[in-house]
C-alpha cells in the first residue's frame, strides 16, 4: 500500500531535503552513531539538490533580466531576482552540510 503524496507534498521534497535523514542529535550514543552512519550514506543526495537550487537561481536571474531588459520593468524584475539570490543561501548551507557529512568525525 503506497501512499499517494499530494503535490504540495513532492515540490516540498522536490526543494528541501529534511525528510530524507535522521536527527542525530537525539538519543543514546548508538542511536546517535546510528543515525549519523545513515545520513553520511545519504549524503550524495545534496548534490542533486544542490543543483536544484543552482537551476532555480540561474532561471530566475534569466527571468528577471528578460523583465528588466526587454519589458523595462526593474520593479517586476525584483519578483525574480530576490528568489534567484536566496538560492545562494540555502547552496552554500547544502555545501556546508555536504562537507561536514563527507569529512567529520561521527558524535562522540
Amino acid at each position: 500500500m503506497t501512499q499517494e503524496l499530494t503535490f504540495r507534498a513532492l515540490l516540498y521534497r522536490y526543494f528541501f531535503f529534511g525528510w530524507l535523514y535522521r536527527d542525530a542529535s537525539k538519543g543514546n550514543r548508538a542511536e546517535r552513531a546510528l543515525a549519523w552512519h545513515f545520513n553520511k550514506a545519504r549524503a550524495h543526495w545534496l548534490l542533486t539538490y544542490m543543483r536544484r537550487w543552482l537551476w532555480c537561481g540561474v532561471c530566475c536571474y534569466g527571468l528577471g533580466s528578460v523583465v528588466e531588459l526587454v519589458l523595462s520593468a526593474p520593479a517586476l524584475s525584483a519578483l525574480f531576482y530576490v528568489p534567484g539570490a536566496l538560492c545562494v543561501p540555502v547552496n552554500v548551507v547544502i555545501v556546508v552540510l555536504w562537507v561536514g557529512l563527507k569529512t567529520l568525525p561521527g558524535p562522540l
